[in-house]
């Protein structure tokens, strides 16, 4: 089996030579279909930038992306528009939804950009509204919604598309622990019931535990990695042996960002 999304050597540096950043220093990993991977680190330790690079927000100063097949620094024009529309979903941890429009215009929004016919925009979107339970805010505009209806909406945007790979970044950071229980159980049974691929940066051990396998970040480079023991390891005790990674690595589960 092919991976999905490799990263080899990446490489970001901020700063002049002197007092330089290396937010990446030539961190190397693959994402393999239907994993749900998670990533933690201390903060600083490159965990957004790695993101916003596979995203192509920034621009890394050296090594390759690869997402099936092509390598994204190379991807221009239509091809560019197309990798960030349809083969990447963005989950934000502040929704980033548009105030104007409504839950359904929000989730509709990719569909309309990318050509998507109105028959089957309207199949996708009964399908994610259901799964995601908020078929009842669809009419009511972000004001009008609790936080994590408007991050489960926000999901259903990033999802819309069937993208090949989701980025979430802090996605339960904005919510309170039974709105995170609730979206994280959501975005578990979108990966395990339709084998979405997660690439998730979280702070959160009990985000985290929902995870597969997690890549622990510190100065750039991958520097200890979890997996979870499938079907032997209940979630909780896979939650436990995060703990005492997170503590034994740096601290504890606050400082893990």
């Amino acid at each position: 089996m092919e991976p999905i999304l490799q990263i080899e050597s990446l490489k970001k540096y901020y700063g002049k030579t002197k007092n330089q950043t290396k937010a990446l220093n030539g961190i190397t990993f693959q994402v393999m279909p239907g994993e749900f991977l998670g990533i933690m680190g201390s903060s600083g330790s490159g965990k957004s930038t790695l993101l916003n690079c596979i995203a192509t927000v920034i621009r890394p100063d050296g090594g390759n992306i690869t997402m099936n097949g092509r390598q994204v620094q190379s991807l221009k024009g239509t091809a560019l528009a197309d990798y960030r529309g349809k083969e990447i979903g963005y989950l934000f941890q502040n929704f980033e939804l548009l105030d104007n429009l409504t839950g359904r215009e929000n989730i509709m929004l990719p569909l309309s950009l990318h050509g998507v016919p109105e028959a089957e925009s309207g199949k996708r979107l009964d399908k994610l509204a259901s799964y995601l339970e908020v078929k009842d805010v669809l009419p009511k505009f972000p004001a009008q919604m609790s936080g994590g209806q408007r991050q489960r909406i926000a999901a259903a945007r990033a999802l819309i598309l069937n993208p090949s790979l989701i980025l979430a970044d802090e996605p339960t950071g904005a919510l309170d622990s039974k709105n995170a229980k609730a979206l994280m159980e959501k975005l578990a049974g979108l990966n395990q019931d339709e084998k979405a691929t997660i690439l998730m940066v979280t702070h959160d051990s009990n985000a985290a535990s929902y995870c597969r396998r997690i890549l622990f970040i510190q100065d750039g480079v991958i520097f200890h990695e979890l997996r979870r023991n499938i079907p032997d390891e209940t979630q909780q005790e896979f939650y436990t042996r995060i703990l005492k990674a997170t503590a034994q690595l740096g601290g504890g589960s606050a400082n893990v960002l």
